[in-house]
């Protein structure tokens, strides 16, 4: 694996999670089969699939919060096992779809914790520290907003403060779990906007859950699809967005229209 130092001193990927033949029973029932996956460096890479087809469960696995129990999945070229624990949270950050512990805090002080990884619960909180967390800030344009409790803010303030949280990390990579769920139409844009323009203007990889396969095309490079827990169709959004392909992902007949403005067309229901 060939590497580069970013400016907080984390490797700069080339290459991020490569899932093979993974495998996932949970109490006698198939979560996940054999499922093969590649997740390209730098790209914002899209989950998509109906509920119940182990969109999530993968992503747990990615962010080693499940162990598969079959397959491989390597991060950097690396077995995901080979990571300790502080390591492996200074490259990977994990947003999950609940976020109930943070509410009392001031944004400021959410963002902090993103440094936990990086100085542990005992370590003292350094420049370098308070300099990634007003950058992190910074990167969000949540600064008017930085001393305001986070259970006041609205649903797309809260997210910015949170993905804030996981840029004060300084990940490599992001795993976001249905980040615009509850979110209207105008928060998922400002939201997915963000998440687009964090991974391509600072290099960042991003794994990100979805339900809307047209917010996946818009905002996503590539778009991976499962269905009854298995891989039915992966590829970039022109490749994915097609009546047959969409069928096979949803189980209903749907179609696409194009648009002027867009590179890829918007899928509806018939």
């Amino acid at each position: 694996m060939t590497s580069a130092q970013n400016t907080g001193g984390t490797p700069k990927l080339t290459q991020t999670f490569v899932v093979e033949n993974i495998g996932l029973s949970i109490e006698g029932n198939a979560i996940l089969s054999d499922v093969s996956l590649d997740f390209p460096a730098g790209e914002v890479v899209a989950l998509v699939g109906h509920n119940g087809s182990g969109k999530s469960s993968l992503l747990k696995i990615l962010a080693r919060q499940l162990m598969p129990t079959v397959g491989s999945v390597n991060y950097g070229g690396r077995d995901l096992d080979l990571y300790h624990s502080r390591e492996f949270a200074r490259s990977v950050a994990y947003l999950p779809q609940d976020l109930g512990t943070g509410a009392e805090m001031t944004i400021r002080e959410l963002v902090a914790c993103g440094r936990y990884p990086w100085h542990g619960a005992l370590g003292r909180f350094s420049d370098t520290d308070r300099s990634m967390v007003d950058a992190a800030i910074s990167a969000t344009h949540i600064e008017r907003y930085a001393d305001r409790v986070v259970g006041t803010l609205s649903g797309g303030e809260r997210q910015r403060a949170w993905i804030a949280m996981l840029i004060a990390q300084d990940a490599r990579c992001l795993l976001l779990d249905e980040p615009t769920a509850a979110l209207d139409i105008a928060h998922q844009i400002e939201v997915l906007s963000l998440v687009r323009r964090l991974a391509h203007e600072a290099g960042r990889s991003v794994v990100i859950v979805l339900h809307d396969i047209n917010m996946a095309a818009r905002f996503c490079d590539r778009i991976h699809a499962l269905k009854g827990g298995r891989v039915v169709a992966s590829g970039k959004p022109g490749e994915i967005l097609r009546p047959d392909t969409l069928n096979a992902i949803y189980g209903i007949d749907m179609d696409v229209i194009s648009v002027p403005h867009l590179p890829h067309p918007l899928a509806y229901a018939c």
